[in-house]
């Protein structure tokens, strides 16, 4: 039975070892577009709501981004216009339905209401990490 126990804690000191905790979460920029939101680069005519985005070629992938959600948290301010634009919301989750095409000032473009719930509109554009789900 001593042996067992010896060999169960060698085998979880080497996962615990070899194991990550760390949360990934990639890093940019959150800009908003304005209503209306249809029609939309995947779902046409559908709607939504108001709680989406569109990507950007840092994540649309040919599109396969449509359907995709993710968790949108306030990183910083971008500008001296508005050096406190966090809203007290720490971050929200976004369904994406739309291209932001190139040229895109964004890494993700929020509906005007996903951005208001994390940032003051006047800000334009603020820093977001968006981690893995």
């Amino acid at each position: 039975m001593r042996e067992l126990s010896i060999l169960f804690c060698i085998a979880l000191a080497f996962i615990l070892t070899f194991s990550s905790w760390e949360v990934v979460a990639d890093t940019g920029t959150a800009t908003f577009y304005t209503p209306p939101y249809v029609p939309s680069a995947c779902n046409g005519y559908q709607n939504d709501g108001v709680m989406i985005a569109a990507a950007s070629d840092a994540f649309w992938d040919g599109g396969s981004a449509c359907g995709r959600n993710y968790k949108v948290e306030f990183g910083g301010a971008t500008n001296q216009g508005d050096p406190n634009p966090c809203r007290g919301q720490d971050y929200m989750v976004v369904k994406i339905v739309d291209y932001c095409p190139s040229g895109c000032q964004g890494t993700i473009d929020l509906s005007q209401e996903a951005f208001a719930a994390i940032a003051n509109p006047d800000a334009g554009k603020i820093e977001i990490l968006l981690p893995l789900l």
